[in-house]
């Protein structure tokens, strides 16, 4: 019965890019989100259940917040996409055996302009 629905198996989207997509739906918005708008904007005939069970996921990660006041059951991002990206590149670092060598691979594979910002912020001109 593969591929009688509107995606295939082969198609189906990740539990991790589901979830960087309702991240990314929540972070293009100023409020806050009900699951249904969430499925809305993300689009491609995703079951209310499934993003319910994503929110759900985010939530227990700590990633989301469900608003306690006002609209029932909607949802907010507990950190933004740069806060939650540089505590990814912290935990990365932290798990391998040699941070410093880390360290030197990524910076080795910065495009010009990533390398000017982060000489920038090393040398205290911004953020």
């Amino acid at each position: 019965m593969a591929g009688t629905g509107s995606r295939s198996r082969a198609e189906r989207r990740s539990a991790g890019e589901l979830e960087s997509e309702v991240l990314a739906a929540l972070w293009a918005t100023e409020r806050p989100l009900t699951p249904a708008e969430i499925q809305t904007e993300i689009g491609g005939g995703l079951a209310y259940n499934t993003v319910h069970t994503i929110l759900k996921r985010l939530y227990d990660k700590g990633l989301v917040l469900r608003d306690a006041h006002g609209r029932r059951g909607a949802y907010r991002p507990a950190k933004n996409a740069a806060e939650l990206t540089a505590e990814a590149m912290h935990e990365a670092l932290d798990r391998g055996p040699d941070p410093i060598a880390a360290l030197q691979q990524f910076v080795t594979g910065l495009s010009p302009e990533e390398e000017r910002a982060l000489r920038e912020l090393l040398a205290g001109g911004g953020a």
